[in-house]
Protein backbone atom coordinates (compact mmCIF):
# COMPACT_ATOMS: atom_id res chain seq x y z
CA UNK A 1 0.00 0.00 0.00
CA UNK A 2 2.62 2.21 0.66
CA UNK A 3 4.62 1.01 -2.61
CA UNK A 4 1.62 2.58 -4.28
CA UNK A 5 1.33 5.57 -2.53
CA UNK A 6 4.95 6.65 -3.31
CA UNK A 7 4.73 5.54 -7.16
CA UNK A 8 1.47 7.50 -7.34
CA UNK A 9 3.77 10.71 -5.78
CA UNK A 10 6.41 10.12 -8.19
CA UNK A 11 4.57 10.16 -11.09
CA UNK A 12 2.34 13.20 -10.21
CA UNK A 13 6.14 14.95 -9.64
CA UNK A 14 7.11 13.70 -13.01
CA UNK A 15 3.80 15.09 -14.53
CA UNK A 16 4.40 18.64 -13.34
CA UNK A 17 8.31 18.09 -14.43
CA UNK A 18 7.24 17.13 -18.20
CA UNK A 19 4.28 19.86 -18.43
CA UNK A 20 7.40 22.50 -17.25
CA UNK A 21 9.13 20.92 -19.91
CA UNK A 22 6.74 20.82 -22.66
CA UNK A 23 5.61 24.89 -22.43
CA UNK A 24 9.36 25.37 -22.42
CA UNK A 25 9.85 23.46 -25.34
CA UNK A 26 6.43 24.98 -26.99
CA UNK A 27 7.97 28.16 -26.19
CA UNK A 28 11.20 27.86 -28.02
CA UNK A 29 9.60 26.14 -30.60
CA UNK A 30 7.46 28.92 -31.34
CA UNK A 31 10.35 31.38 -31.30
CA UNK A 32 12.03 29.47 -33.71
CA UNK A 33 9.30 28.30 -36.02
CA UNK A 34 6.35 30.59 -35.31
CA UNK A 35 5.06 28.89 -38.60
CA UNK A 36 5.12 25.44 -37.05
CA UNK A 37 3.62 26.40 -33.86
CA UNK A 38 0.78 27.92 -35.87
CA UNK A 39 0.53 24.93 -37.65
CA UNK A 40 0.34 22.73 -34.58
CA UNK A 41 -2.38 24.63 -33.07
CA UNK A 42 -4.48 24.82 -36.19
CA UNK A 43 -4.34 20.78 -36.69
CA UNK A 44 -5.19 20.30 -32.98
CA UNK A 45 -8.30 23.13 -33.26
CA UNK A 46 -9.67 21.54 -36.22
CA UNK A 47 -9.03 18.27 -34.66
CA UNK A 48 -11.27 19.28 -31.47
CA UNK A 49 -13.19 21.00 -33.75
CA UNK A 50 -15.90 18.29 -33.91
CA UNK A 51 -15.93 17.05 -30.53
CA UNK A 52 -16.94 20.55 -29.33
CA UNK A 53 -19.98 20.97 -32.02
CA UNK A 54 -21.02 17.61 -30.36
CA UNK A 55 -20.58 18.69 -27.01
CA UNK A 56 -22.57 21.93 -27.96
CA UNK A 57 -25.19 20.88 -30.43
CA UNK A 58 -27.53 19.40 -27.94
CA UNK A 59 -27.64 23.29 -26.03
CA UNK A 60 -28.32 24.79 -29.24
CA UNK A 61 -30.87 22.30 -29.59
CA UNK A 62 -32.27 23.03 -26.63
CA UNK A 63 -32.45 26.27 -27.07
CA UNK A 64 -34.04 26.59 -30.62
CA UNK A 65 -36.92 24.50 -28.85
CA UNK A 66 -37.04 26.87 -26.25
CA UNK A 67 -37.24 29.58 -28.64
CA UNK A 68 -40.07 26.97 -30.36
CA UNK A 69 -42.35 26.82 -27.73
CA UNK A 70 -42.25 30.63 -27.00
CA UNK A 71 -42.96 31.46 -30.50
CA UNK A 72 -45.53 29.33 -30.91
CA UNK A 73 -47.19 30.89 -27.56
CA UNK A 74 -47.08 33.84 -29.06
CA UNK A 75 -48.78 32.42 -32.25
CA UNK A 76 -51.26 31.41 -30.16
CA UNK A 77 -52.14 34.59 -28.57
CA UNK A 78 -51.72 36.35 -31.92
CA UNK A 79 -54.10 33.97 -33.68
CA UNK A 80 -56.71 34.07 -30.57
CA UNK A 81 -56.52 37.56 -30.79
CA UNK A 82 -57.04 38.02 -34.45
CA UNK A 83 -59.98 35.41 -34.25
CA UNK A 84 -61.59 38.22 -32.07
CA UNK A 85 -60.73 40.65 -33.88
CA UNK A 86 -62.45 38.93 -36.76
CA UNK A 87 -65.68 38.28 -35.13
CA UNK A 88 -66.24 41.98 -34.29
CA UNK A 89 -65.32 42.79 -37.85
CA UNK A 90 -67.89 40.45 -39.02
CA UNK A 91 -70.67 41.60 -36.52
CA UNK A 92 -70.14 45.26 -37.84
CA UNK A 93 -70.00 44.18 -41.41
CA UNK A 94 -73.32 42.35 -40.73
CA UNK A 95 -75.23 45.49 -39.23
CA UNK A 96 -73.88 47.45 -41.79
CA UNK A 97 -75.64 45.69 -44.29
CA UNK A 98 -78.39 45.36 -42.65
CA UNK A 99 -78.71 49.12 -41.94
CA UNK A 100 -77.73 49.69 -45.42
CA UNK A 101 -80.57 47.26 -46.82
CA UNK A 102 -82.96 48.87 -44.17
CA UNK A 103 -81.86 52.15 -45.41
CA UNK A 104 -82.43 51.32 -49.09
CA UNK A 105 -85.83 50.59 -48.09
CA UNK A 106 -87.01 53.77 -45.97
CA UNK A 107 -85.96 55.58 -48.77
CA UNK A 108 -87.59 54.05 -51.38
CA UNK A 109 -90.74 54.31 -49.78
CA UNK A 110 -90.18 58.01 -48.54
CA UNK A 111 -89.31 58.82 -52.03
CA UNK A 112 -86.10 60.25 -51.43
CA UNK A 113 -84.47 62.88 -52.95
CA UNK A 114 -80.02 61.52 -52.23
CA UNK A 115 -77.48 64.44 -52.79
CA UNK A 116 -76.04 65.00 -55.86
CA UNK A 117 -72.46 62.74 -56.28
CA UNK A 118 -69.56 65.39 -55.54
CA UNK A 119 -66.81 66.20 -57.71
CA UNK A 120 -63.00 67.07 -56.71
CA UNK A 121 -59.83 67.53 -57.11
CA UNK A 122 -56.82 66.80 -55.23
CA UNK A 123 -54.02 69.52 -54.89
CA UNK A 124 -50.96 70.03 -52.90
CA UNK A 125 -50.47 72.68 -50.25
CA UNK A 126 -48.06 75.65 -51.46
CA UNK A 127 -47.76 77.91 -48.55
CA UNK A 128 -49.02 79.33 -45.72
CA UNK A 129 -48.99 83.15 -45.70
CA UNK A 130 -51.13 83.89 -42.75
CA UNK A 131 -52.19 87.88 -42.87
CA UNK A 132 -55.88 88.71 -42.58
CA UNK A 133 -56.34 84.89 -42.12
CA UNK A 134 -54.01 83.69 -39.47
CA UNK A 135 -54.72 80.05 -39.86
CA UNK A 136 -55.43 79.68 -43.69
CA UNK A 137 -53.08 78.13 -46.21
CA UNK A 138 -52.68 78.54 -50.19
CA UNK A 139 -53.65 76.01 -52.63
CA UNK A 140 -52.26 75.20 -56.53
CA UNK A 141 -55.62 75.22 -57.65
CA UNK A 142 -57.88 77.90 -58.44
CA UNK A 143 -60.87 78.82 -61.11
CA UNK A 144 -59.06 76.91 -63.95
CA UNK A 145 -59.21 73.71 -62.42
CA UNK A 146 -62.87 74.59 -61.31
CA UNK A 147 -62.49 75.48 -57.79
CA UNK A 148 -65.11 77.66 -56.30
CA UNK A 149 -65.16 80.20 -53.10
CA UNK A 150 -67.00 77.88 -50.24
CA UNK A 151 -66.13 74.55 -51.40
CA UNK A 152 -65.22 72.09 -48.87
CA UNK A 153 -61.60 70.87 -48.37
CA UNK A 154 -60.73 67.70 -46.48
CA UNK A 155 -57.77 65.59 -45.76
CA UNK A 156 -58.82 62.22 -45.97
CA UNK A 157 -62.66 62.43 -45.02
CA UNK A 158 -61.95 64.85 -42.30
CA UNK A 159 -63.12 68.37 -43.03
CA UNK A 160 -60.41 70.98 -42.30
CA UNK A 161 -62.02 74.20 -43.96
CA UNK A 162 -63.09 75.68 -47.02
CA UNK A 163 -62.32 78.07 -49.31
CA UNK A 164 -62.58 81.68 -49.50
CA UNK A 165 -60.50 82.85 -52.03
CA UNK A 166 -60.44 82.20 -55.81
CA UNK A 167 -57.45 83.12 -58.21
CA UNK A 168 -56.68 81.34 -61.91
CA UNK A 169 -54.26 79.14 -60.62
CA UNK A 170 -54.48 79.32 -56.47
CA UNK A 171 -57.11 79.25 -53.89
CA UNK A 172 -56.86 80.33 -50.60
CA UNK A 173 -58.41 77.64 -47.49
CA UNK A 174 -59.76 78.85 -44.45
CA UNK A 175 -59.08 76.39 -41.56
CA UNK A 176 -61.57 75.47 -38.93
CA UNK A 177 -59.55 76.98 -36.18
CA UNK A 178 -59.20 80.10 -37.98
CA UNK A 179 -60.91 83.38 -35.62
CA UNK A 180 -63.29 83.64 -38.88
CA UNK A 181 -64.21 80.42 -39.15
CA UNK A 182 -67.74 79.33 -38.03
CA UNK A 183 -69.55 76.32 -38.71
CA UNK A 184 -72.68 74.14 -37.75
CA UNK A 185 -71.93 71.17 -36.10
CA UNK A 186 -73.89 68.82 -34.43
CA UNK A 187 -72.55 65.40 -31.28
CA UNK A 188 -72.45 62.44 -33.56
CA UNK A 189 -73.92 60.22 -30.26
CA UNK A 190 -76.63 62.47 -29.23
CA UNK A 191 -77.39 64.62 -32.61
CA UNK A 192 -76.96 68.07 -30.21
CA UNK A 193 -76.30 71.07 -32.49
CA UNK A 194 -73.57 73.84 -31.95
CA UNK A 195 -71.10 76.22 -33.41
CA UNK A 196 -67.91 75.38 -34.18
CA UNK A 197 -65.96 79.02 -33.45
CA UNK A 198 -62.02 79.01 -34.53
CA UNK A 199 -60.06 81.50 -32.32
CA UNK A 200 -56.90 80.98 -33.86
CA UNK A 201 -55.74 77.76 -31.47
CA UNK A 202 -55.19 74.48 -32.07
CA UNK A 203 -58.30 73.55 -30.37
CA UNK A 204 -61.31 75.35 -31.28
CA UNK A 205 -64.56 76.24 -29.37
CA UNK A 206 -68.36 74.72 -29.40
CA UNK A 207 -70.39 77.57 -28.71
CA UNK A 208 -74.54 77.54 -28.54
CA UNK A 209 -74.30 74.08 -27.34
CA UNK A 210 -77.17 73.04 -24.88
CA UNK A 211 -76.49 73.10 -21.09
CA UNK A 212 -78.64 69.88 -21.18
CA UNK A 213 -75.79 68.31 -23.58
CA UNK A 214 -73.98 65.70 -22.05
CA UNK A 215 -70.90 66.35 -23.77
CA UNK A 216 -67.74 65.25 -22.33
CA UNK A 217 -64.44 64.09 -24.14
CA UNK A 218 -64.48 61.68 -26.49
CA UNK A 219 -67.44 62.75 -28.24
CA UNK A 220 -66.99 63.15 -32.05
CA UNK A 221 -67.98 66.05 -33.76
CA UNK A 222 -69.54 66.35 -37.35
CA UNK A 223 -70.96 68.57 -39.35
CA UNK A 224 -74.24 69.26 -39.11
CA UNK A 225 -75.24 69.85 -42.97
CA UNK A 226 -77.43 73.36 -41.82
CA UNK A 227 -76.87 76.00 -43.81
CA UNK A 228 -76.63 74.27 -47.04
CA UNK A 229 -73.12 73.73 -47.59
CA UNK A 230 -71.41 71.37 -46.56
CA UNK A 231 -73.51 67.60 -46.46
CA UNK A 232 -74.26 66.23 -42.80
CA UNK A 233 -72.17 63.52 -41.01
CA UNK A 234 -68.61 64.76 -42.42
CA UNK A 235 -65.86 64.28 -39.46
CA UNK A 236 -64.22 67.28 -38.18
CA UNK A 237 -62.67 66.10 -34.54
CA UNK A 238 -63.47 65.08 -31.26
CA UNK A 239 -64.00 66.84 -27.55
CA UNK A 240 -60.84 67.06 -26.02
CA UNK A 241 -61.77 69.01 -22.94
CA UNK A 242 -65.09 70.51 -21.10
CA UNK A 243 -63.66 73.18 -18.24
CA UNK A 244 -66.13 76.26 -17.07
CA UNK A 245 -68.52 75.56 -19.46
CA UNK A 246 -65.71 75.98 -22.35
CA UNK A 247 -66.00 72.67 -24.63
CA UNK A 248 -62.76 72.10 -26.93
CA UNK A 249 -62.59 70.12 -29.94
CA UNK A 250 -59.30 68.39 -31.16
CA UNK A 251 -59.24 68.29 -34.63
CA UNK A 252 -58.63 65.06 -36.17
CA UNK A 253 -56.31 66.76 -38.41
CA UNK A 254 -53.64 69.48 -37.71
CA UNK A 255 -52.83 72.32 -39.89
CA UNK A 256 -49.15 71.19 -39.95
CA UNK A 257 -50.22 67.79 -41.26
CA UNK A 258 -51.45 68.75 -44.74
CA UNK A 259 -49.20 68.72 -47.33
CA UNK A 260 -52.08 67.49 -49.72
CA UNK A 261 -55.86 67.95 -49.79
CA UNK A 262 -59.10 67.16 -51.57
CA UNK A 263 -61.52 70.08 -52.75
CA UNK A 264 -65.00 68.60 -53.18
CA UNK A 265 -67.82 70.44 -54.34
CA UNK A 266 -70.89 68.36 -52.93
CA UNK A 267 -73.56 70.26 -55.68
CA UNK A 268 -75.33 71.90 -52.45
CA UNK A 269 -76.76 75.41 -52.72
CA UNK A 270 -75.50 76.92 -49.70
CA UNK A 271 -73.88 80.00 -49.98
CA UNK A 272 -72.15 78.65 -53.23
CA UNK A 273 -73.24 80.38 -56.14
CA UNK A 274 -75.18 78.84 -58.77
CA UNK A 275 -73.38 79.60 -61.59
CA UNK A 276 -69.39 79.91 -61.66
CA UNK A 277 -68.03 83.58 -62.31
CA UNK A 278 -65.46 84.32 -64.92
CA UNK A 279 -62.23 84.98 -64.90
CA UNK A 280 -60.20 85.72 -61.81
CA UNK A 281 -63.20 85.66 -59.63
CA UNK A 282 -64.59 82.47 -60.84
Amino acid sequence: MGRLASLKLLAQRFAFLSLVLASFALMVLGKADGALVEHIRLTLADAVAPILEVVFRPASTIAEAVNGVRELGSLREDNARLREENARLMHWQTVARHMDTENRALRSQLNFIPDPDPSFITTRVIGDTGGAFVHSMLINAGGNQGVRKGQAVIAGEVLVGRITEVGERSARVLLLTDINSHLPVMLEGSRSKAILTGDNTDRPRLNYLSASTPAAPGDRVVTSGHGGVFPPGMPIGVISSVQDGIVRVEPLVHRHQLEYVTVVDYGLAGILPSDPPEGRDR
